[in-house]
């Protein structure tokens, strides 16, 4: 497997090979990235020789790279995805993470692989399966608790297979790989790296009897995820990796929140390091940082724990899918250009190209970018500011408006330059013998190189002083400062002659140690292994389920036979096959509208005038001429949103289909097999 039981993975997003390279550095045991082609985020491909520079770079610190190739494929990709594959393990990659289980029954590399996100992994006998399957480690659902998270854990073989978890980052509302909105209304699947955000819109939410419950609410566009809080409870329910969302992000953001959660890692580490149960980080070397780390200065929809530790009712960023930032202050007046603020502290400082923002009377946020800035009175904490764009277009900006400010230009410019620095400690041992100078420089992971150097005793200067020597020796050998080594320490030992040592040439320990460095370079890189493939068990594992919907994302040929191989008995082909015309589960969600507007039947239970008033009855989401319903199943506390393919997107994605697949329908199902709840 990836990863040893007692070892802990920080796992950075990467949109390229230069934010990728700066993950590493700025901590991350391991780095996910798309391809050229076949990844859930259509946007962020890669050449393969842009990975292997990554690549490269990585194995400098043991820390690995992961290839997404999570879409679901057509039966004419299986071929160009498996020629993808062979080329990305020659490159050097350590694994690759998939949806599609057709992947499986074709000839990859021997190429370890991660059950991707996609793969809507909840239950016990989901992971098990898939562990038993041949994969070495599985991304969790993000919506389950930390109870859900335990009893996978006990499901399944540490041994064997590894759990990863979102931490951080953007969170899609539905199960992943749950969502075909976007099939429905434009065609462009998010099962094929093309989802168009219709859970950020504004809806109107309706009653059953046409009445308005909420209007122009963003009430599928969910908060930021931030398990900050829970690292060491997430370590003790079994997860073994934490994932970093965000392959679309820029620079500034892969720094900040892999520095951010290097230091809530190696805290964790640091608490259990004397403990019975020790923990390691999964790669090597330690990282220092030019900066504080901190969430809240790049883009968050605001932050949530969301379902770990139980549903909560402030998980929603309903108000605005925007960055509402952090409050400053608030207006004190404006000016014909200008606008006079006072903040809450005193140290706060305001700087010329700063974002800040404010919700005017609609409940929606409007933007003031900063075109300078001017301190009026330090004592009192007031600063003029000149916004770029003219008062009259910032609506509903007066005095008492509430201020936040979400882009801080300074602490962003901190990012733009070198912010870290990854060293690996290496213990230095120089030995002055008979005839030459010994160095043998020996690293954290047990990897050592020795170089020699001749030093005749005919050229020697002896010394008395073998303080003095050894101290000149010592300081040379420990000038690392331009590699990615650090000295532990350094020990000096002499062969015995007239005097007690003698005077080493700085020309000849630099020598010894930039060849040192260089041999211990190669030695480590000898030293990267292969990941090793997981062997699904025999016979084949049984899949939970005998019956199949459209829910289980079988796209091709292949993926069948996987399916049919482990006992499945009746397939329905992928939502994206246009099988499904009429209305369907286009989004299945942990998060409950009804929930989170106070009108859920289980919140009512008890309450005295309104228990029996309150039933689950459907609601309805508009938005413009769209429309949703919304179907609550209220025993696994789960909610559907209903609609249908559009007439016309179901024509044009015929057409596509046909045209990739020479003509060839997909059809599976013997019988057609039982819808999910609603139908």
């Amino acid at each position: 497997m990836s990863l040893l039981p007692h070892q802990l993975e920080l796992l950075a997003p990467a949109r390229d090979a230069a934010i990728g390279i700066e993950a590493v550095n700025h901590g991350a045991d391991a780095v996910y990235i798309g391809g050229p082609g076949f990844g859930a985020r259509s946007s962020a491909d890669n050449t393969v020789t842009d990975i292997a520079r990554l690549v490269t770079h990585a194995h400098r610190f043991k820390s690995r790279i992961f290839v997404t190739l999570n879409t679901i494929l057509r039966d004419d990709e299986l071929e160009p995805a498996r020629k993808l594959a062979w080329q990305l393990y020659d490159a050097g990659v350590d694994a690759l993470i998939v949806q599609d289980m057709g992947l499986l029954e074709i000839d990859l590399p021997p190429i370890q692989l991660h059950a991707s996100t996609q793969c809507d992994i909840r239950t016990p006998e989901k992971a098990r399966f898939l562990q038993d399957v041949g994969f070495s480690q599985i991304v969790l659902a993000r919506e389950l608790t930390l109870e859900q998270i335990t009893a996978i854990r006990a499901a399944t073989s540490p041994d064997r297979c590894a759990i990863e978890f979102f931490v951080h980052g953007a969170l899609c509302v539905a199960y992943s790989g749950q969502c075909y909105i976007s099939a429905a209304h434009t065609g462009r699947s998010a099962n094929r790296g093309e989802c168009n955000q219709a859970c950020r819109l504004p809806y109107q939410v309706l009653d059953d009897k046409g009445r308005f419950v909420a209007h122009d609410k963003h009430v599928l566009s969910m908060k930021d995820n931030n398990q900050s809080d829970n690292m060491t409870a997430l370590v003790d329910a079994g997860v073994r990796s934490f994932k970093i969302e965000g392959r679309y992000k820029d620079m500034a953001y892969v720094k900040n929140i892999t520095a951010h959660y290097r230091t809530l890692i190696d805290e964790v580490i640091e608490a259990r390091q004397h403990t019975d149960n020790p923990l390691a980080r999964a790669s090597s070397g330690t990282t220092t940082f030019t900066f504080t780390p901190d969430p809240n200065q790049n883009f968050n929809r605001e932050f949530t724990d969301y379902f770990v530790n139980g549903r909560q009712e402030t998980i929603g960023a309903f108000d605005s899918p925007k960055n509402p930032g952090q409050p400053i202050g608030h207006v004190l007046q404006t000016g014909p250009n200008w606008v006079e603020l006072e903040l809450t502290s005193r140290y706060t400082e305001l700087h010329n190209g700063d974002g800040l923002c404010y919700y005017d009377l609609q409940k929606e946020l409007v933007g003031l970018a900063i075109n300078r800035a001017e301190l009026i009175s330090a004592k009192k904490a007031r600063w003029r500011v000149f916004p770029k764009d003219a008062l009259a277009t910032l609506k509903d900006l007066r005095a008492g408006v509430e201020v936040n400010r979400n882009r801080d230009v300074q602490w962003l410019r901190q990012l733009e330059k070198k912010s870290s620095e990854r060293r690996i400690g290496v213990w230095a041992n120089l030995q002055v013998l008979a005839e030459a100078v010994q160095l043998t420089l020996t690293d954290e992971d047990g990897v050592s190189a020795t170089v020699q150097q001749p030093f005749p005793a005919a050229h020697r200067q002896e010394t008395h002083d073998a303080a003095a020597a050894s101290e000149q020796a010592r300081s040379q050998i420990s000038r690392l400062g331009t590699t990615h080594f650090s000295a532990l320490s350094t020990e000096v030992t002499w062969v015995k002659g007239r005097f007690d040592a003698v005077v080493l040439p700085s020309s000849l320990l630099n020598t010894l140690r930039r060849e040192a460095v260089e041999q211990l370079e190669t030695e480590r890189a000898i030293h990267v292994t292969r990941l090793p493939r997981a062997a699904p068990v025999e016979p084949p594992a049984p899949y939970p389920q005998d019956t199949l919907s459209y829910l289980a994302n079988v796209f091709n040929q292949k993926a069948y036979d996987f399916y049919a191989k482990h006992g499945v008995k009746i397939i329905a082909p992928a939502y994206e096959a246009v099988q499904e015309l009429g209305e369907v589960s286009l989004m299945i969600t942990k998060h409950c509208v009804r929930f989170s507007l106070s009108l859920c039947p289980k919140q009512a239970k008890g309450v005295t005038g309104v228990q029996g008033f309150v039933k689950a009855e459907p609601l309805q989401l508009v938005n413009g001429k769209e429309k949703l319903t919304l179907r609550f199943d209220c025993k696994p506390c789960e909610m559907h949103v209903m609609g249908k393919i559009k007439p016309g997107v179901a024509k044009q994605s015929r057409q596509e289909l046909a045209a990739g697949q020479n003509g060839a329908p997909l059809i599976f199902h013997k019988t057609r097999p039982p819808l999910p709840f609603g139908h």
